[in-house]
């Protein structure tokens, strides 16, 4: 590649993080929820998103070869990538939408404390309002910011992994460095696949098995963050939520990508229930000695970014469901939309609101008004040993990714 004009560097980062955050906005985008028909949302929500991409498609070329021109540039040391002192893992995503990334980086936090690891967190801090270069959730041991000053995921991941700190910054090699000064010795980068202001050891790239590629096109014509070509920087490919009804289609993808990338490990993952949660008197997320009864009903709701893995999840659960409102990705709570939940439920004939352990960090300051019982489902990866292995391989090797 020749020489490019400073101008036309500048032209690349600064429409590519026009475009990052218009796909962040896309991503988030949810029709004004009407407390009816689930169905009637969800089938909406599609359609409305389905337009986008259509208008959208004529635009991809160009967003396609920024992108591809941003990575040349990070790969030929025209943007600087930054090495840090410790290993890094990076947990993200080709496609927008939900693809288990925190579960997973939740798992692997678990996994190298287990190792005898000091595992850090750093995130960008979605959907918080805190705007310093570097904000600390979590100090390892005290919760130092509320979800709504840390973001959704940060303060999940903060309450749920003791030990271990969690930090946000827009700026990400910035919260990296001060983890490292704080004597941590892995970091766990969330959301980090196009990050390539950090190098990292590790650069996991997760499909969701019931969403797969999505159509198949690069933004803003589909779901696609990156030409499928950048999947060559990915050191393992994984599979996440794969169950028995998508596993044939799963392990079809997956002979997709090892034909064209024999060279990079994949494995399937899944999830299950590891104990059912609610909030504590004084807000903190503690288990509860209970099972769903079958003839329990229960009305389900949630803000994810596939909040239709949810449902399954409670039907395979064998919880009877009074209804269900799947509610927009990093929903914020309020006293409107926790109102309108607990009216329908109550309808419903529910006896308990049931929804997930990141929904329920939101939800402090209104479990105690509500008019009934309100649990949460705590889930975990399952993960096989290949992975595992694969993983302590590299962060103990350090071997760059890239």
């Amino acid at each position: 590649m020749g020489w490019i004009p400073p101008s036309s560097l500048f032209l690349v980062n600064l429409y590519c993080a026009v475009a990052a955050t218009i796909q962040a906005r896309c991503q988030s985008i949810s029709v004004q929820i009407y407390f009816g028909s689930p169905p009637s949302i969800w089938l909406t929500k599609m359609q409305t998103t389905k337009l986008y991409f259509t208008l959208g498609r004529p635009l991809a070329p160009l967003y396609s070869a920024a992108m591809r021109l941003r990575e040349t540039c990070y790969r030929r040391g025209i943007f600087r990538s930054h090495r840090l002192d410790v290993p890094v893992i990076s947990v993200g995503n080709l496609t927008m939408g939900g693809t288990g990334k925190t579960p997973m980086v939740q798992c692997l936090a678990r996994l190298l404390l287990a190792h005898g690891f000091r595992p850090a967190i750093i995130s960008r801090g979605y959907g918080g309002s805190a705007r310093g270069k570097v904000n600390l959730v979590s100090d390892g041991t005290n919760l130092l910011l509320e979800a709504r000053v840390a973001g959704d995921e940060p303060r999940f991941l903060a309450e749920t992994l003791p030990g271990v700190p969690v930090l946000t910054g827009i700026v990400r090699r910035l919260p990296a460095q001060m983890a490292v000064e704080m004597g941590y010795d892995v970091l766990l980068l969330d959301d980090g696949f196009q990050h390539m202001q950090i190098a990292r050891d590790v650069n996991m790239v997760l499909f969701h098995a019931d969403r797969l590629a999505g159509n198949s096109r690069v933004f803003p014509g589909g779901e696609l963050r990156e030409p499928v070509a950048a999947l060559h920087r990915a050191t393992n490919f994984i599979l996440t939520g794969v169950h028995d009804r998508n596993r044939e289609r799963a392990q079809q993808f997956a002979a997709l990508l090892q034909a064209r990338f024999p060279q990079i490990p994949l494995a399937l993952t899944g999830y299950q229930v590891a104990a059912t949660v609610r909030l504590s008197t004084d807000g903190m997320i503690e288990e509860v000695d209970t099972d769903f009864q079958i003839e329990d009903r229960c009305f389900g709701f949630c803000g994810i970014a596939n909040p239709e893995s949810f449902r399954s999840t409670l039907e395979q659960c064998g919880c009877t469901l009074a209804g269900f409102i799947p509610l927009g990705d990093h929903q914020r709570y309020t006293l409107g939309v926790i109102g309108k939940i607990a009216a329908q439920a109550r309808q419903a004939g529910a006896k308990f609101l049931v929804t997930t352990e990141k929904d329920l960090v939101k939800l402090g300051d209104y479990a105690a008004d509500l008019p009934l019982p309100l649990l949460g489902l705590r889930m975990e990866v399952t993960v096989d040993e290949a992975l595992v292995q694969s993983v302590l391989n590299r962060v103990q090797a350090g071997i760059p990714s890239w």
